[in-house]
């Protein structure tokens, strides 16, 4: 039975309890800030690493420009001063600097592929499980806050009604106590206090309930949820950490992949260094620059006691002029030549060419051409710095110019052959297909290229002979060689007698191949350049619009306007050039860049068949 006397009284073990919520959060504060400090510094690695790239690249490209501003040019003087060992050196230097380049640019791929690309695709994933492992901390943190709430929220009920219920046990014994109220009264105050006693006890057993429920949470949260919260992120963070230093041992070790190639390129350059010979860059010289000019004769003693009776031994220096027949002779051998190095005596009494003879022979000489359209290739052929036969040259040197001319020749026949061979072959399919084309529209063609031959293979002819005539192969010029270069010699006598002046006039006797930039020679025309003149003027293929104005300054090109329209005679051959036509008196040569070609349907039918036959 329920007692009158009873009390209810908050047990004590239904006290609120110790929670510390808020020192996780500031935990979870404080590691989501340094994570953040992990990320941040990754990057920042990442951006070093990128800037190395950057300045490897830039660097690699720096010494190929620097390797390639100091290559010699193709088909120039500077060309040919590379058959020095000191020079051939040099240029395995460049060479091998190109390749030192190269291996800095491998660094800067390797650090971009092995260090760049994988830290920025790391640095994204671990962003993503950053936010993950926070993410499941503050919904942990949540969940043990709502968990305290509901805890908070059940303990308030209780209280209240165990007050209520209070409050009805003591009006229920007032009530009894007193005598004037009636029994009804006293029971109603005796059920009421019943039942607020009975919602109490349902609120301390609701009570207890969710306080076991919260205890058995807070325990998951701080031994179990958390720690392993914290786990993830400590691992997380360790994994940043050995990651960063495995990049850094990655950096080091691009470079070290390439120190045995560097090394290699630094062996070849000491290498290079020490094939340097003197002794064959000097005899390289010498045999480059030998005269072959025979040494003097002994200067014979010339007696001044008999004034009227003077005359010059003949084997002397000296040259009157007044004799014109007479010829120096040195030690019997070589005539017409001066040695390079000896004052020639003068004598005394000089008789200069009347300066009305020279006049006459001005007058009377036909003008030179210096140049000729050349076979095919939009080249020019300079007469005019010397004679054609290089009679002017010393011999070993002229023997030099004269081989270098006919193996140019050969060429230039080899050549023409080549293209007269494909031409053939294009004009048998235009016969065997005539769908394809017209085999009498490359008659022409073949014609001029048959007499191109022709008249290349006499020049290979006459140089030859000059060839055999100074190695000594043929006793003297013959009657065509003679007849052939005739001309020039008769033409070119005051200039070679003004060059000997020269010499003669020179205070330390030295000898030069040079000849005054005021003085030019003249020499009429022969036939031979003639036939060259006289040459029928190339085909038309198309027709072409200058974009630009450009001004024809050296020798071959043409002027031409902005907007101006041209005939196109000759395709740009991979040199840049492209041969146009004003009119029949004005071709040469512009930038292709600076003209907009319209080749002939026909014209390009024949070029591109040409060129596959030819392949």
């Amino acid at each position: 039975m329920f007692s009158p006397s009873r009390r209810f009284v908050f047990p004590g073990a239904l006290s609120p309890p110790y929670l510390c919520c808020s020192k996780p959060k500031d935990q979870f504060d404080n590691l989501e800030k340094h994570t953040q400090w992990g990320i941040d510094v990754l990057e920042k690695y990442i951006k070093f690493v990128k800037e190395r790239t950057e300045i490897e690249l830039s660097y690699a490209k720096q010494l190929r420009n620097l390797s390639k501003k100091y290559q010699p040019k193709k088909n120039s003087k500077e060309e040919e001063e590379y058959r020095y060992t000191s020079t051939k050196a040099f240029l395995a230097t460049l060479n091998e600097m190109n390749d030192y380049a190269g291996q800095h640019e491998v660094i800067s791929e390797n650090m971009t592929s092995l260090i760049t690309g994988e830290l920025t695709r790391y640095v994204q994933e671990l962003k993503q499980e950053r936010k993950s492992h926070f993410h499941d901390g503050r919904k942990a943190q949540q969940h043990i806050e709502t968990c305290w709430k509901q805890l908070e929220a059940s303990k308030r009920r209780f209280e209240r009604d165990c007050k209520e219920a209070d409050r009805a046990q003591q009006y229920f014994e007032k009530m009894d106590a007193d005598i004037n109220v009636t029994k009804a009264d006293v029971e109603k105050a005796r059920q009421q206090a019943q039942l607020r006693h009975q919602m109490a006890e349902d609120s301390k057993a609701e009570y207890c309930s969710t306080l076991q429920k919260f205890n058995s949470e807070q325990h998951d949260h701080y031994y179990t949820h958390i720690p392993n919260i914290f786990q993830k992120i400590q691992e997380m963070e360790e994994r940043r950490i050995v990651r960063i230093g495995e990049s850094m041992k990655t950096f080091a070790e691009v470079d070290r992949q390439v120190i045995p190639i560097i090394g290699k390129c630094l062996d070849e350059i000491t290498k290079a260094a020490e094939s340097i010979d003197h002794k064959n860059d000097s005899q390289m010289v010498i045999e480059a620059f030998k005269s072959g000019f025979e040494p003097p004769g002994d200067v014979d003693f010339e007696d001044f006691t008999q004034p009227m009776k003077r005359t010059v031994s003949e084997s002397s220096l000296s040259n009157s002029r007044g004799d014109g027949k007479s010829e120096p002779k040195f030690g019997g051998k070589s005539k017409g030549k001066l040695w390079p190095f000896i004052k020639k005596n003068k004598s005394p009494k000089q008789q200069k060419e009347p300066l009305s003879h020279r006049f006459n022979e001005f007058m009377t000489s036909k003008p030179k051409i210096h140049c000729f359209r050349s076979l095919k290739r939009g080249l020019s052929l300079k007469l005019g710095a010397g004679p054609e036969d290089f009679s002017n040259l010393p011999p070993e040197q002229r023997r030099k110019k004269l081989q270098q001319k006919v193996d140019e020749l050969n060429k230039d026949i080899q050549k023409e052959m080549d293209q007269r061979d494909a031409l053939t072959k294009m004009k048998d399919v235009y016969i065997k297909n005539p769908q394809m084309g017209d085999p009498a529209s490359v008659d022409h063609r073949l014609a001029e290229l048959g007499q191109n031959i022709e008249k290349l293979r006499l020049e290979v002819q006459k140089f030859e002979g000059w060839l055999a005539e100074v190695e000594g192969r043929l006793p003297m010029r013959t009657e065509q060689a003679r007849r052939q270069s005739g001309l020039y010699e008769a033409q070119n006598t005051s200039a070679v007698n003004s060059c000997a002046q020269d010499r003669e006039s020179s205070p330390d006797g030295s000898y030069t191949e040079e000849q005054s930039q005021e003085t030019e020679m003249k020499v009429p025309a022969t036939d031979f350049d003639d036939e060259f003149d006289d040459e029928e003027p190339l085909p038309t293929i198309g027709t072409c619009k200058a974009l630009y104005t450009f001004e024809g300054q050296n020798e071959g090109t043409i002027s031409v306007a902005e907007g101006e329209m041209l005939y196109v005679i000759e395709e740009d051959k991979g040199d840049g050039w492209t041969r146009i036509r004003r009119n029949e008196d004005e071709e040469g040569y512009v930038p292709t860049s600076y003209v907009e070609v319209y080749l002939d349907k026909n014209a390009k039918d024949v070029y591109k068949s040409l060129q596959k036959i030819s392949e």
